[in-house]
């Protein structure tokens, strides 16, 4: 064979191994690149799948039951939210509405997780007790759909209730006894209207009535009768009264405008652990528990 043509072999024998080899490496580059995609994706699934356990453990942690136990005027408020908690979570919650001063009680004695109150807690009650305010209502004062009267003073409130003033007639309305209705001793709602209307007054009531429910429909049937109550629990069955030329609406109890006012609290014992209280408390003040406060008349904390 001469020179030439083992030349020409040679350089053939090279290009075709470079050619080669450029193919073996574009191989194992794209080995490595589906190994590394393959490993990212399988990466992803394993986050996706923890994550997943995670949100599962969350709901396992929010299974169980919730007790609360209160005040009567946040009723409707407080069953529109444990029923959005409930479908939400999974969460069963036991409500008793026994006033505001036992569902204290009973939260400060460990026998209820949280107990709802119309009125704030004393400095006796907040050193074994958190307050966290849900809502802030206003407390209405309503009287029989046929009374003439419109609108009333604090001051003559105070007379009514002091037993100073004792018929209608001494305000411009018609001439009938007044009936003073009001609620049981230890009520938030009977807490709250005195603190604000009675000063140093006492009051003399005709009758005092367990629930807010109770007021509402004996004022309603009562002529000449007059009451308070939740903002929140008022209907077509009373007349509310305006004080000092202002009506009881969301806007003026949350601009101040409205004197009769409380806040709505969910009273939980100082440092407690409790998981479901805590989710509780964290959708009751979410943008979603505000819009079922709202909704059932009370005013939004946010």
């Amino acid at each position: 064979m001469n020179k030439k043509v083992l030349s020409l072999i040679t350089g053939a024998a090279i290009i075709t191994a470079a050619f080669t080899g450029c193919q073996n490496s574009g191989t194992s580059s794209q080995t490595q690149s589906s190994t590394a995609n393959s490993s990212t994706e399988s990466s992803a699934a394993q986050e996706s799948s923890q994550a997943s356990s995670a949100e599962e453990s969350s709901t396992v942690a929010l299974s169980g039951t919730l007790s609360m136990n209160g005040s009567t005027s946040m009723e409707k408020v407080i069953k529109a939210v444990n029923g959005a908690f409930t479908e939400k979570y999974g969460v069963q919650v036991d409500l008793n509405l026994t006033g505001s001063g036992t569902g204290i009680k009973e939260a400060s004695e460990g026998k209820c997780d949280i107990g709802n109150s119309s009125r704030a807690l004393t400095d006796e009650e907040a050193q074994t007790l958190d307050a966290t305010v849900i809502g802030i209502d206003g407390i209405a004062i309503v009287v029989h759909p046929t009374n003439e009267i419109a609108d009333i003073t604090i001051e003559d409130l105070a007379k009514i209730y002091a037993g100073e003033i004792t018929n209608w007639k001494d305000l411009g309305g018609a001439d009938k006894a007044i009936v003073v209705i009001g609620r049981e001793d230890g009520s938030g709602t009977r807490d709250g209207f005195e603190s604000i209307v009675m000063g140093d007054k006492t009051p003399q009531y005709a009758q005092e009535l367990e629930s807010t429910g109770s007021v509402i429909s004996t004022v309603g049937n009562t002529d000449g009768a007059i009451g308070y109550a939740s903002l929140a629990n008022v209907d077509e069955t009373v007349k509310a009264l305006n004080v000092e030329g202002v009506a009881a609406t969301e806007e003026t109890v949350k601009s101040g405008e409205y004197k009769i006012q409380r806040p709505f609290i969910c009273a939980t014992l100082k440092d407690s652990d409790n998981e479901l209280v805590k989710a509780y408390l964290d959708f009751i003040l979410s943008p979603e528990g505000q819009e079922l406060v709202v909704a059932q008349g009370a005013v939004s904390v946010n």
